[in-house]
């Protein structure tokens, strides 16, 4: 199973994992990306395509 992690020393804070994401994974909290729902990540890669500043990584 795959898990998005967010490197909060490069996260800008975006939202453009939120955005993209089909299955609800991100929320934004304090200014930044927060994995909320690990769970339910499919894998598709779209955060980490979509994040300007490749503050994601699928472990």
């Amino acid at each position: 199973m795959v898990s998005p992690v967010v490197d909060k020393e490069k996260c800008v804070g975006c939202g453009a994992c939120v955005s993209v994401c089909p299955a609800d994974v991100f929320k934004l909290k304090e200014g930044k990306s927060v994995v909320v729902n690990p769970d339910n990540c499919i894998g598709c890669g779209s955060c980490v395509e979509n994040c300007p500043v490749k503050a994601i990584k699928l472990q």
